[in-house]
C-alpha cells in the first residue's frame, strides 16, 4: 500500500479541473528540448563557420548543417505544447513551407543554398518561413516564461532577415545580428534544458477543455 502511494501521479489543479502528468507527457517535452538543442547547436556551427571562416567550401558544410536544424525544429514544433491548436498548426505548416522551399533552392540552385540564400534575398519568401515558425517558438517562451534571450531573439531574427530582404543593414551589423542570434539560441536551449518539466507541459485541463469545446462545434 505504501509503495502504490509514493508511486501514484502527483495531482495538479488546473483551471478546469484537476489533471495529472504522465511518462508521455514527459517523454514529449524532453523530444521538444532535445530538438530544440540539435537545432541550437547546428545553428550555432553553421553561424560560427559563416563568421569566422572565410574558406568558399564552407558553403557546402552548411547546407547539411541547415538541413539537421531544420529537421530538429520541426520536431520540437510537432512535441510542443500550445494551447491554441489554431497557431500549433499555423506554426508547423510554415515550418512545411520553409523546408519545401530549402530543398527546392538546395537541389536546383547553383550554389551553395547559403549562397543562393544570402546572394538572392527574395528566397526569404520561400526559406524565411522556417525562421517563423522559429520566432513563434522564441515568441512563445517569452509570453509563459518571461525569459529575456527570447524576448530579444523575437526581435533579433525578423529585424535580421526583413533587414537583409530589403537590403537596409550593413553586412558588418549583419554579422553582429548573427552572432547574438546564435549565442542567444544556444542559451535558450540550455536553459530549457535545466527547467523542470511540468511548466512545459501546461495546464492539461485547458488542453482538454479546447479539445471539448472544439468537438461541441463540430
Amino acid at each position: 500500500m505504501t509503495t502504490q502511494i509514493l508511486s501514484a501521479p502527483e495531482v495538479y489543479q488546473g483551471q478546469f479541473g484537476e489533471f495529472t502528468i504522465t511518462q508521455s507527457d514527459r517523454t514529449g517535452v524532453i523530444i521538444y528540448r532535445a530538438g530544440l538543442m540539435v537545432a541550437a547547436l547546428s545553428f550555432a556551427i553553421g553561424s560560427a563557420l559563416v563568421l569566422f571562416n572565410n574558406n568558399p567550401t564552407t558553403l557546402s558544410v552548411l547546407t547539411p548543417l541547415y538541413a539537421c536544424f531544420s529537421l530538429a525544429l520541426g520536431v520540437s514544433l510537432l512535441s510542443i505544447h500550445i494551447y491554441m491548436v489554431q497557431l500549433h498548426r499555423l506554426l508547423q505548416i510554415f515550418w512545411a513551407i520553409g523546408s519545401i522551399a530549402s530543398v527546392v533552392l538546395a537541389l536546383y540552385g547553383s550554389e551553395p543554398l547559403a549562397a543562393t540564400v544570402y546572394n538572392q534575398p527574395i528566397t526569404l519568401f520561400g526559406v524565411g518561413f522556417t525562421f517563423v515558425a522559429l520566432t513563434g517558438i522564441y515568441f512563445k517562451e517569452a509570453f509563459c516564461f518571461n525569459r529575456l534571450e527570447t524576448k530579444i531573439l523575437t526581435v533579433i531574427v525578423p529585424l535580421l532577415l526583413l533587414g537583409h530582404l530589403v537590403g537596409i543593414l550593413p553586412t558588418q551589423s549583419e554579422q553582429v545580428l548573427l552572432g547574438i542570434w546564435a549565442i542567444l539560441f544556444v542559451v535558450f536551449a540550455v536553459r530549457k534544458a535545466v527547467q523542470a518539466i511540468p511548466p512545459d507541459i501546461g495546464d492539461k485541463s485547458v488542453f482538454a477543455y479546447l479539445k471539448k469545446q472544439s468537438s461541441a462545434k463540430a
